[in-house]
């Protein structure tokens, strides 16, 4: 009996011992490995993510350099509109700037007025003014089209002034001044005629002066 509990013995130990280093390798080793592969993933995303800040860091300076040229196209376009808004604001500011053109070159103004707004859409790839892009159309909603219309589009301010002007050197100048006038102005309209047949000299002049401003 002893010699068969021995024998037994013998062969379960090393099953035990076995059956115990399994056990040791899947729930000790295994598990140990697997927290050390999280540990590693976690620090290479950690690693790239930290890689990626110091790029956009590095970027920084040429970035600024970048939106400091940007901000300066932007304020020299933005030097050839009409700087106020809405419709009322710029039409004032035109209309003041224009009169006085005309009085600094002894011109007498009889009447002045301000004409409607109008629409201006810039026209970009060929397409016609205020058109959406041909393989966008009908695929975006009308709402949208709107907003992003409002957003491009700029409008047009008009002030005609009737007023003499004292010979053909003050009239002369005063359409130099306008057109190199910054911002931009544009003579739409010029009607003169002698005011005296006799004396040649003062004239009777319509004037008709447009401007862009940004549209709201």
């Amino acid at each position: 009996m002893n010699t068969k509990k021995n024998k037994t013995l013998l062969i379960a130990l090393p099953i035990l011992v076995i059956l115990v280093g399994l056990i040791i390798y899947q729930y000790g080793f295994l598990r140990i490995q697997e927290t050390l592969s999280a540990i590693k993933e976690e620090q290479d995303a950690k690693t790239k993510t930290f890689q990626k800040y110091l790029s956009v860091i590095a970027e920084k300076p040429a970035l600024e350099k970048k939106l400091a040229l940007l901000m300066e196209k932007r304020k020299a376009e933005g030097s050839k509109l009409i700087e106020e808004s809405p419709f009322s604001l710029a039409a004032a500011n035109l209309q003041e700037t224009v009169k006085g053109i005309i009085l600094s070159r002894g011109g007498v103004i009889s009447s002045e007025r301000v004409g409607k707004e109008e629409d201006i859409f810039p026209v970009s790839n060929g397409q016609p003014p205020g058109e959406p892009k041909a393989e966008k159309r009908g695929k975006e909603p009308k709402s949208r089209q709107r907003k992003s219309e409002e957003k491009t589009r700029f409008k047009s301010v008009t002030v005609s002034f009737d007023f003499t002007a004292l010979e053909v050197g003050a009239l002369r100048d005063i359409i130099f001044f306008i057109e190199t006038k910054t911002p931009y102005l544009v003579i739409k309209g010029l009607d003169c005629r002698v005011k005296n047949l006799k004396e040649p000299r003062e004239l009777l002049v319509k004037l008709d002066v447009s401007a862009l401003f940004g549209g709201k």
